[in-house]
């Protein structure tokens, strides 16, 4: 389950009309293998947000003042979740580009030359991440139950996604031998990350019957549960040092919201319909929420000081795919907006030396449907 996938399926939600229903249903489109329905204010079923950059950096908006010479590293294609080698040198990321229909991990060089296929080019994979020593990642993929994309999820049931019991997390190397593949047991295994000495994975897992983060060893051994919570928690990331991990959560509380996340966990389905961002220390004491803004907020990775996050949220346009990059301190305190182009924009992550940030975006998309990804100087 690539952590897009959570973020993209409001806009139905509030729309109490069949025939409104019906008519949105019509603009259903594939992003990342996902089906997103709803009121297109991002230009996702368009070409993408046109910027009024300046003559030195015309894919920056102004107002943009921590990003400089934003440069755009792919061109086609729907790409995100691209994350850094240990040395800044690389970037390894998802796609979804011809002759593949759905998620494939590619690997390039930070400045975006020498795209290559790293996973096998069968099933559907998510979630990649380099390993400390630059010759091994890991990833998520379903290729051992199927060669083919997993099925859609049946929309009669609303708007809904697949935690695919089929993903299981496989160490390999940079030139895609899967090595080992270290998650075996039931249920969805995915979204894993390394900490910054690389001594430990986080991931989630639905292994206990809800959707958990874990750690384990980086051979996979020593799995231990961080949360307990009834509700879906994931997309979890080190904090640079090492002490803390942030993440996103949704916890439904009424009844009828209890009764229907299980009933759709049971079928490895989940309905998420807004997210909050929570930190917890890396042994799963404080859990504390950070984030309390309404729509769904996702995607967040620490600063370089481990004080502050960045992360992506569609809170002042709830309901919509209008994503735009902000940061929090986090306890919460002294939200600001990092991005401004209107449309998609999320997944940031820092370079190791903390002066680049890479993220995705539909910014200067020429095709429907198109996300690429982009890098940027970082100004503070």
């Amino acid at each position: 389950m690539t952590k897009l996938e959570p973020i993209l399926l409001f806009a139905l939600r509030n729309h109490a009309s069949a025939g409104r229903v019906a008519l949105a249903s019509l603009l259903l489109i594939v992003v990342f293998g996902l089906e997103l329905g709803g009121q297109q204010k991002s230009g996702l079923s368009g070409a993408g947000p046109v910027v009024q950059g300046t003559p030195d950096d015309p894919l920056r908006d102004p107002r943009e003042t921590h990003l400089r010479h934003v440069k755009q590293l792919t061109f086609g294609g729907q790409n995100a979740e691209a994350y850094f080698s240990y040395d800044g040198r690389r970037l390894i990321f998802q796609t979804t580009r011809e002759p593949y229909k759905c998620d494939q991990i590619f690997i390039m060089n930070a400045d975006g030359s020498d795209q290559h296929l790293v996973s096998t080019g069968q099933g559907k994979t998510t979630c990649s991440y380099f390993y400390p020593d630059g010759k091994h990642i890991l990833y998520s993929s379903t290729h051992l139950t199927s060669p083919e994309c997993p099925p859609r999820p049946n929309y009669s049931q609303g708007y809904v996604w697949g935690v695919y019991s089929a993903f299981k997390i496989f160490y390999a190397t940079d030139s895609g031998k899967i090595v080992n593949q270290l998650t075996k047991g039931p249920g969805y295994n995915a979204e894993a990350t390394l900490s910054a000495d690389g001594k430990k994975i986080v991931f989630t897992s639905s292994r206990d019957g809800d959707l958990e983060i874990y750690t384990m060893n980086p051979d996979g051994s020593e799995v231990r549960r961080l949360t307990h919570r009834l509700g879906y928690d994931g997309g979890p990331f080190f904090s640079p040092d090492g002490r803390w991990i942030v993440y996103r959560a949704h916890y439904p509380t009424a009844a009828d919201e209890v009764a229907r996340y299980k009933s759709l966990l049971a079928k490895d389905l989940v309905e998420p319909m807004q997210m909050d961002l929570y930190v917890m220390r890396a042994d799963g004491s404080e859990q504390h929420q950070t984030t309390g803004l309404g729509g769904a907020s996702f995607a967040p990775f620490f600063f370089p000081g481990s004080q502050r996050i960045i992360f992506a949220s569609n809170y002042q346009h709830p309901g919509t795919s209008e994503f735009e990059l902000y940061a929090v301190n986090r306890d919460g305190s002294k939200l600001e907006r990092i991005s401004f182009t209107g449309g998609f924009n999320a997944f940031p992550q820092f370079s190791p030396d903390g002066r680049r940030l890479v993220f995705a975006s539909n910014r200067n998309a020429r095709q429907p449907h198109e996300i690429n990804i982009f890098l940027a100087d970082w100004e503070n």
